[in-house]
């Protein structure tokens, strides 16, 4: 079988480092806060261009607390708009409402499952104050467009670089081409700690102060809180696992690269389209997604074919039975582009460990469907 992923055989090669972190971190004896999460933020930061990155609990901590940031700032207020692409995963929704923010959906272009910056002006009204441009399976969204109406507009724009980690748009990568950004470490994206967590980055002092506080209970000095803050803080032992895997991030998404080249070159059926790239580093293939009319035929013929596949994702946020209520106005509600993405997309095993036979029996089988 041709795993999706083998996360085993990604985190093998670190195996002995990752030893000599967990026995210093236990000599130690300091596990919340300590050395490995300030050297991560330090490194984290570097790599990005930001001047600041602040380690959280996990991806949707790091959207939340951005927004809560802004609204400590007084730069956000509860009930304010935020666009948000249709067609995203639920995490970056479940943020805006859980910061008591109003999320206004906006379809993605067909063609790069990215928000659609034509869209977003018509959306925009008095109470829009920010914009969540997620960066889709690993390729950036339109930042110059939608740095553009932003400023136009007055408005935030917030990253979720949740599946983008290294990408590059004119110089810059994901994390220093917005006013903020929030970023997952969850064990299967390309930079995956073992366990849950996420960071965020920004190069906004206030907010980075507001957020190193209300990341730990709002705390800036012990037992004195500014914030009604939370508990949500990257674990020393995930830091000391990141420290490990970032110097390598560029070169394995250079390798998830030269595997998406492969497919785009090497996959020829009239039953199956092909994502859209232009072959610069503005995408890191965290996913390689393909469409196709009849999807559970695809996959069950792929899986008789020993090919492991997944959906991201099979139900589009707005058909969720989380918002079917009649508060949240949603199910009446049509977004066709953003349906049609959801009932044909199937994801493809790509990883840095892929072997060059298991992508040629991708190719060949696909060839053959």
């Amino acid at each position: 079988m041709i795993k999706f992923l083998d996360l085993q055989k990604i985190n093998h090669q670190y195996q002995e480092q990752f030893q000599q972190k967990m026995k210093l971190i236990s000599d130690k004896g300091w596990f919340i806060l300590g050395d490995e999460v300030k050297t991560f933020e330090s490194n984290f930061a570097d790599y990005c261009g930001s001047n600041h990155c602040i380690g959280v609990g996990n991806g949707l901590d790091a959207l939340v607390l951005i927004f809560r940031g802004y609204i400590q700032l007084g730069k956000l207020q509860k009930g304010d708009q935020v666009i948000v692409p249709a067609n995203t995963y639920i995490a970056s929704i479940l943020a805006i409402l859980q910061s008591d923010l109003v999320p206004i959906l906006v379809e993605p272009k067909l063609e790069t499952y990215n928000i659609n910056p034509d869209l977003i002006q018509g959306k925009i009204t008095s109470k829009t104050k920010a914009i969540l441009a997620v960066h889709l399976y690993g390729q950036l969204a339109e930042m110059e467009a939608i740095n553009a109406i932003a400023k136009q507009n007055n408005l935030l724009v917030i990253e979720d670089a949740a599946q983008s980690h290294g990408a590059v748009s004119n110089h810059k990568k994901a994390g220093n081409l917005s006013d903020a950004a929030a970023f997952s470490f969850y064990p299967g994206k390309n930079l995956g700690a073992l366990g849950d967590a996420g960071a965020i980055t920004t190069n906004d002092d206030a907010l980075a102060k507001v957020i190193f506080a209300m990341r730990n209970y709002g705390s800036e000095k012990k037992y004195h809180n500014e914030y009604i803050g939370v508990n949500s803080r990257l674990d020393e032992l995930q830091a000391a696992f990141l420290n490990v895997k970032l110097p390598h991030l560029d070169s394995e998404n250079e390798l998830r690269r030269v595997i998406a080249k492969r497919y785009l070159d090497g996959i020829k059926n009239d039953k199956i389209i092909l994502p859209t790239w232009d072959c610069t580093q503005n995408h890191v293939f965290h996913l390689f997604v393909i469409r196709t009319e009849n999807r559970q035929e695809l996959q069950d013929y792929l899986k008789q074919n020993n090919i492991e596949t997944l959906i991201h994702y099979p139900i589009p946020p707005h058909k969720q039975n989380a918002f079917s209520t009649e508060t949240s106005g949603w199910s009446s509600l049509s977004y066709p582009i953003t349906e049609k993405i959801h009932q044909e997309v199937v994801s493809l095993p790509i990883s840095p460990v892929m072997t060059n036979v298991e992508v040629d029996c991708v190719i060949k089988i696909l060839n053959l469907y």
